[in-house]
């Protein structure tokens, strides 16, 4: 151990001695003996007798170092003059309570929390896999498809926020941003898509849909009155009726018989009212 480590008892003790020797012997530099600093005592000694003859410049010096060590931080003082002792460079208050230097205080609340960490409040270690489902996953993508979406650089950023929900496929801030991307396109169907899906996946600011500037182009759609009354999810649309075959190949039948019986009217073959009369039995008979 040191000749400096040997004589250190920390704390206050110390430092007013070394503030005493400063004031008393600063002259011959005997405070920095006193902390262990040779090359410094043997700096002040020299220095004193090269400037004995003008003015003992190191007497002055030894006053500044006497008020700085008398008004420097006890803890201060530890760490450097004290520091890598450990039992020795503590002062005690009371009976049994030790007062530790700065790096002593950080490592054993580092060490108390990390035992913290690894308990679940009652006691018990805390399940590792359920630990590492609770810490959110880095999602890298969803950065950059923001710094994208930012810099208008649109189609890198929905192939960005694309990959991004892959990794977070419920995130409602990804679903916000790439249905803003797909409004600034005027896509207006995967737009709406995909603020639906941020509202499923609870998108904390609803609001934002009727307000945020980059969804003006969906806003102006007819269909967004009706989105928006539905809670912001689309209105399925009505299917619309199909033609049944049977009905095309009656009305097909219906054609081919009013024609043939129009051509026996032209031929004279039938008369008008009896036209008339065919016509109407076969159109009845349709319905």
């Amino acid at each position: 151990m040191s000749q400096r480590n040997e004589r250190s008892r920390g704390g206050e003790n110390n430092r007013i001695i070394a503030g005493l020797l400063a004031f008393i012997g600063g002259t011959f530099g005997i405070h920095k003996f006193y902390l262990g600093d040779i090359g410094g005592g043997i700096f002040y000694v020299f220095l004193f007798f090269i400037t004995i003859k003008f003015f003992p410049v190191t007497m002055i010096l030894g006053i500044i170092e006497a008020l700085r060590l008398f008004k420097m931080d006890p803890e201060t003082f530890d760490e450097k003059y004290n520091k890598g002792i450990r039992g020795k460079s503590r002062r005690f208050q009371g009976k049994n309570q030790p007062r530790y230097t700065r790096d002593e205080r950080e490592e054993r609340s580092e060490t108390q929390r990390r035992r913290s960490d690894r308990t679940n409040g009652s006691g018990r270690k805390e399940n590792p896999a359920r630990r590492k489902q609770m810490i959110p996953r880095r999602n890298p993508f969803k950065t950059s498809g923001m710094q994208k979406y930012k810099d208008f650089d649109l189609e890198e950023a929905v192939v960005d926020f694309n990959k991004a929900l892959k990794i977070a496929e419920k995130d409602p801030d990804i679903h916000f941003y790439l249905a803003a991307v797909y409004s600034l396109t005027e896509q207006k169907e995967k737009a709406f898509k995909h603020l639906e899906l941020a509202v499923e996946s609870g998108l904390k600011d609803v609001d934002k849909i009727e307000t945020f500037e980059d969804l003006a182009f969906v806003r102006i759609q007819n269909e967004f009155e009706a989105f928006k009354k539905n809670g912001f999810k689309m209105v399925a649309a009505k299917p619309e009726p199909k033609i049944v075959e049977e009905d095309v190949l009656d009305d097909d039948i219906l054609l081919s018989q009013l024609n043939k019986l129009d051509e026996l009217r032209k031929r004279g073959l039938i008369s008008n009212e009896e036209f008339q009369i065919e016509k109407e039995k076969l159109i009845d008979h349709r319905k």
